[in-house]
């Protein structure tokens, strides 16, 4: 545990030497016998040989079951009874168009792929299914990443990153459904150990109660007071030219304790130029969406979010997952009738989407940033009574983007309802192993014995997307 304990005044900062300070460690990562700077070097030494570091991932998760239909794969001439129920609108493909709900996406289908001939096989609320691609190890993506490529950055964020709403607005209480008990699996670790699971800004992982700064209480509420200890200590020590004589790994775990991580959690450091440009909070009122069950966990902050998330990528987390709640579109009694929900989820993707992509453009990040857009299944194609879908894991929405990619292209085709892949059927397997083989250089990682095989297994870069690389 990283863990800073008020001794009296009798040192620096309270209680610690300039040399303890410097020595402070225990991150409370499964390696409680390393200090903070030889933690960041083994973390250095791991990442040499693969691509992790230079490359990041983006994963949002529409949970719930996003429809193809009203996403992506419109079939406006389909019977009555499998129709998209919404209006659908051209993009930049000649021929190709999208459902209404999706017009700044539309306008720029050029910068990325949408495949329509892929299925989850899921037909329930988990997303291991999707996010592990079914791998021996039950590691989901994100800790995957983090095991071949290092717990923690090199600037020293974790690398592997959990993004709910609450990340974004203090205080936001969200309510509790189906969606909570599943979130679990989003990120899971599986065999691979609690070591590597996603640390959560919000709350509620193991890393974040790890590295709680522990303080007594009456010293603990006064936050300035600790802040300006730290401002002391900073400016002593480079006076004395202490910092100037560490290594770099000690003047690293330095700068992680006296400045925190917290500076890429704070988005009003961003631009209010381009805070407004990701902004989707005024495009329906959060209570309209969250007094319906299945919606409970529903926000109108995916924008600020996917802010988030381009910083954290910035400041080099490796692998950050969005979460965006609320796409279970039954249409019954717990969800709007004829799906009504997506008049304020499509739309909130739309924009913050669009905003992310754009945003990494101007920044020079596209080749650098790959953006995987997906849920957990999709929806039936013949509506119910109700004018909703029901569970469908034998078609599912899948967007990418940037990465350095082949973008700008249709891969395969639905049947004439949207049932199921008219073509080749692309599945989880394919998506982790094409991630993989994104972010690392397997045959590289075949050299290192001490890595898991079922990993490897199911990197095999004959499974990858081919279109896509």
């Amino acid at each position: 545990m990283l863990t800073i304990h008020d001794r009296g005044y009798a040192s620096n900062c309270q209680g610690m030497s300039r040399r303890e300070f410097l020595r402070i460690g225990g991150l409370g990562l499964g390696l409680s016998s390393l200090t903070l700077p030889s933690l960041l070097a083994s973390q250095a030494q791991a990442r040499e040989g693969v691509s992790a570091g230079s490359r990041a991932v983006v994963l949002l998760f529409l949970q719930g079951g996003p429809s193809q239909l009203e996403l992506w794969d419109p079939k406006p001439d389909a019977p009555k009874e499998y129709r998209t129920h919404t209006d659908c609108i051209n993009t930049t493909h000649p021929g190709i168009q999208f459902s209404r709900y999706f017009p700044k996406l539309a306008a720029m289908a050029r910068e990325f792929t949408v495949l329509r001939n892929f299925a989850s096989g899921n037909g329930g609320h988990t997303y291991e299914s999707v996010t592990t691609g079914g791998n021996g190890a039950k590691a989901s993506l994100s800790a995957a990443y983090a095991y071949l490529g290092g717990t923690v950055s090199i600037s020293g964020l974790p690398s592997n990153m959990l993004v709910l709403p609450e990340a974004v607005k203090e205080g936001l209480k969200l309510g509790s459904n189906f969606e909570t008990g599943a979130l679990p699996t989003l990120t899971q670790p599986g065999l691979l150990g609690p070591q590597y699971e996603a640390f959560s800004p919000a709350g509620g992982s193991r890393l974040k109660q790890a590295m709680t700064l522990t303080l007594p209480r009456e010293r603990f509420e006064d936050r300035r007071h600790l802040l300006s200890a730290f401002d002391s200590l900073r400016r002593e020590l480079d006076r004395d030219g202490v910092i100037a004589r560490a290594d770099k790994y000690q003047q690293q775990a330095f700068d992680i304790i006296t400045r925190g991580i917290t500076d890429a959690f704070d988005l009003s450091k961003e631009d209010p130029k381009t805070l407004a440009r990701y902004d989707t909070s005024g495009l329906f009122k959060l209570e309209e969406a969250t007094k319906w069950y299945d919606m409970k966990r529903a926000s109108n902050l995916l924008g600020k979010q996917m802010l988030l998330a381009r910083r954290l990528c910035e400041a080099g987390c490796g692998f950050v997952t969005v979460s965006d709640c609320g796409w279970d579109m039954h249409a019954n009694s717990n969800s709007p009738k004829n799906m009504a929900g997506l008049q304020w989820l499509a739309p909130q993707v739309d924009h913050a989407v669009a905003a992310f992509l754009s945003d990494l453009k101007d920044r020079g990040l596209s080749d650098r940033v790959l953006l995987v857009v997906t849920g957990e299944m999709g929806r039936s194609p013949r509506l119910n009574r109700d004018g909703g879908r029901d569970h469908h894991g034998d078609l599912t929405p899948l967007l990418l983007a940037g990465g350095g990619l082949k973008m700008g292209q249709i891969v395969g085709k639905s049947d004439a309802v949207g049932s199921r892949p008219a073509t080749h059927v692309y599945k989880p397997a394919n998506l982790f192993a094409t991630v993989m083989n994104y972010l690392f250089d397997v045959p590289q990682l075949r050299l290192r014995t001490e890595i898991n095989r079922d990993l490897l297994a199911a990197s095999d870069s004959e499974k990858v997307i081919r279109e896509l690389l």
